[in-house]
């Protein structure tokens, strides 16, 4: 067989593997913007940011086989590459930042999930409180784990607050207090205000509902409601920190996001929270607003199937 007629053969197999390449390419970026601008509500919108930290995996044999297959196009490949890095610069690590430290006059605030059942209450808040944390947020809280924090902290963090399944220590005096259940009908939230070093703090703690198929709408009325709440608020700094059972790109989020900044976080690796033993995603947050500088990182506290996170606030 000549050439001549060999070529044509190939060109026919090539063009379909092209427009494939080129269709899941561009599908991958329109998901990617999607969620980058928020349009995508409900369930879809939460199942695709959930994916979304993992897309990587799935667009680099995209764009190696863009470049394999027709170099001189290849820069198609770039466009879902560049929408999929900025959708996620909140999951990805800053590694020019170090150790959450908050000055001589900032915060450290510290939350995790305990995982009811788990009796590592008491484990956890010796942990976070061993890292020098001055307000101490717990989710998940049921009546063994909150006795047994309450126990550990007694001393050192004297001022606390406990509603349903959340609770907040802090070595600072607290202000005021208030009970929240956000539409749900039960107390899973709540807001402190503690007297810290440059001024008062409105701190919300929060463990929304869990994410079940058809039963998303609790806790997207939950998150909506915390957003409302806290656009309310006229408090100069604050903090909202827990178990939002949503990843930073959900719009459900985007109520608390548009008002509050997540706190960056640093090393080397993704920030995920859950599950522990394999963190792939990341549920818990710390928003704040009011700080000039804020940081954050994981960190393994007690026997919980959630990490915690350790964040430093500061200005």
């Amino acid at each position: 067989m000549s050439q001549a007629t060999r070529d044509p053969v190939r060109t026919t197999r090539a063009a379909p593997r092209r427009g494939a390449i080129v269709a899941l390419l561009l599908a991958a970026m329109a998901l990617t913007v999607a969620v980058l601008l928020g349009s995508v509500p409900g369930p879809l919108g939460t199942a695709i940011a959930v994916a979304l930290p993992w897309l990587g995996l799935f667009l680099a044999p995209l764009v190696i086989a863009a470049l394999l297959i027709r170099p001189r196009t290849a820069w198609i490949a770039a466009v879902p590459v560049v929408a999929w890095t900025v959708a996620l610069w909140g999951f990805l690590p800053v590694p020019w930042q170090g150790d959450p430290s908050p000055g001589a006059s900032g915060l450290l605030v510290a939350t995790q999930n305990v995982q009811a059942g788990s009796g590592t209450g008491a484990a956890s808040a010796r942990a976070l409180a061993g890292q020098g944390a001055q307000i101490l947020a717990f989710t998940e809280l049921d009546g063994d784990s909150g006795a047994a924090i309450a126990d550990e902290l007694a001393d050192a963090y004297p001022h606390a607050y406990r509603v349903g399944t959340v609770g907040v220590w802090s070595r600072y005096p607290i202000l005021d207090e208030e009970a929240l259940d956000l539409g749900l009908g039960w107390k899973r939230a709540l807001r402190v205000e503690v007297d810290a070093p440059g001024g008062p703090v409105s701190v919300y703690v929060v463990h929304a509902a869990s994410l079940r198929p058809g039963a998303q709408s609790a806790r997207d009325g939950m998150l909506s409601a915390l957003g409302e709440q806290i656009c309310a608020d006229r408090s100069h700094r604050v903090i909202a920190l827990g178990d939002f059972n949503a990843v930073s790109t959900d719009p459900a989020l985007a109520a608390i996001a548009g008002r509050l900044g997540e706190v960056r976080f640093g090393g080397i690796g993704p920030s995920f929270t859950w599950p522990a033993s394999f963190p792939a995603v990341r549920i818990d947050h710390v928003f704040q607003r009011g700080f000039a500088a804020a940081s954050g990182r994981t960190e393994s506290a007690g026997a919980s199937d959630h990490l915690a996170i350790l964040a430093a606030l500061s200005g």
